[in-house]
């Protein structure tokens, strides 16, 4: 078989394909033969039904099937033949004249680009660094106390001061009118961390059990509630209750209630910093990928091919449905999405996933078994039973593929950093944390 590949644009590509009429009737007669042994008609036994009324039932179905799977054929052995490697699904059309007894078809179709990777020593890369500081674990620390903290009531005569909890009844008027949300009875914070707006807290701070107070409130413009973003309200508040706040003492108590093997200060320090330098070393690597990304992107030549682009676009957007459904969204499934929203980051995903690919058949970078394992166990050791969570892993080769998926990428990103020109840059603990909410 001669194939004939005709170059249209850029990645672009069109084949002429021919089918015998004959060979096509012969498969169409086959099939509605195989379908009267088992169609059911009404006025006819099983199996019974003429020929002839099969036919005239099922016989344009069935020919659309046959086309439908015979020209598929034809191109995948056509393009198999000439060496292609197809991107996305062709457009194939019927052509008007054809040689006699044959059906002529032109497919046009997408291939993938040749990917050229420039030379990498001449990349920059900024690669992030960060440690451990004692600061940050006694930041942790702290947190692990305050979701363990204990209240008790203050005197009658005391007033609502920073870290005490408050009841309190409140509400506000905007214009003269309650707003939705804007009134509450036994409500509780903890005065001074920011669950409530400045404005709010001030009012309540200094104030004694069965005070009220009267004060103005304005919501930020970027304010949550869009209904009262921007406006000015009316508050009243009374205090109800004044509890103080009693943190647990850092201490081999509190050690043995976090279920720390070595119940001591010393070890439950230790525990907190390795749990620390675990997540600091994952967060250091998912913003030196994208460093390290971005460098290939920008040392690397290639077409994109459209067929994939859409593909990506296509997948993106019924992502943003399932979210969408999961919020509770009515009707998410058919929720107007513009695919233009998608469009840049599509572009980058297929283009990122062709030269990652290139790379990695370039420079042998495929994950090894024992690097999948080892990304495994070192995934799972943050978790009580870690042998439960490698068996998970193992248990199913969707989950093996993302981590093969990750490993992949993590074998890129150390030859990348390996020949490019790397700065170290020291960020701090609470930097890399910040950096991460943001990203």
């Amino acid at each position: 078989m001669t194939v004939t590949v005709e170059t249209l644009e850029k990645l672009e590509r069109k084949i002429t394909l021919t089918l015998p009429v004959g060979s096509i009737q012969n498969e169409v007669d086959s099939r509605l033969k195989k379908l009267a042994r088992t169609v059911k008609m009404d006025g006819f036994r099983p199996g019974k039904v003429p020929m002839n009324v099969v036919a005239q039932r099922y016989g344009y179905s069935v020919h659309y099937e046959v086309m439908n799977d015979k020209v598929g054929e034809a191109f995948s052995q056509a393009a198999n033949e000439a060496k292609l490697r197809v991107a996305g699904q062709p457009r194939i059309t019927e052509k008007e004249e054809a040689p006699e007894g044959q059906l002529a078809f032109d497919a046009v179709f997408e291939v993938f680009p040749e990917v050229k990777i420039n030379d990498l020593s001449g990349a920059t890369i900024e690669r992030l660094t960060a440690d451990v500081s004692d600061e940050a674990i006694d930041k942790t620390l702290d947190i692990l106390r305050k979701q363990r903290r204990t209240f008790a009531q203050r005197a009658l005569d005391a007033q609502a001061q920073d870290t005490d909890r408050v009841t309190v009844d409140f509400e506000g008027k905007i214009d003269g009118e309650t707003f939705q949300g804007g009134k509450a009875e036994d409500f509780q914070f903890i005065v001074g961390e920011g669950q409530m707006l400045k404005e709010f807290e001030d009012a309540v701070r200094g104030l004694k059990n069965g005070d009220s107070r009267t004060f103005p409130l304005s919501f930020p413009a970027d304010y949550h509630g869009k209904d009262v973003a921007g406006k000015q309200a009316d508050f009243m508040v009374t205090v109800k209750k004044i509890e103080s706040t009693n943190l647990p003492e850092v201490n081999e108590q509190l050690a043995k209630s976090l279920g720390i093997a070595e119940a001591t200060v010393e070890g439950l320090r230790a525990d907190i910093k390795r749990n620390l330098e675990r997540e600091v070393k994952f967060r250091l690597l998912a913003k030196n990928k994208t460093a390290v990304m971005d460098a290939l992107i920008a040392n690397a030549e290639l077409d994109l091919p459209k067929a994939s682009v859409q593909q990506e676009v296509q997948r993106m957007v019924e992502g943003a449905r399932a979210e969408l459904k999961q919020r509770g969204i009515k009707d998410a499934d058919k929720a107007p999405i513009p695919e233009e929203i998608f469009t840049a980051q599509a572009e980058r995903r297929v283009r990122l996933g062709l030269v990652v690919a290139e790379l990695v058949r370039a420079n042998n970078l495929q994950a090894k078994p024992e690097q999948i394992k080892a990304h495994v166990d070192e995934m799972a050791a943050s978790y009580e039973k870690p042998q439960d969570v490698v068996r998970w892993y193992f248990s199913d080769n969707n989950r093996l593929a993302e981590v093969e998926s990750v490993v992949i990428e993590n074998n890129v990103t150390d030859f990348v950093m390996s020949k490019a020109q790397v700065s170290d840059k020291a960020v701090s603990f609470d930097e890399l944390m910040a950096q991460q909410q943001q990203g």
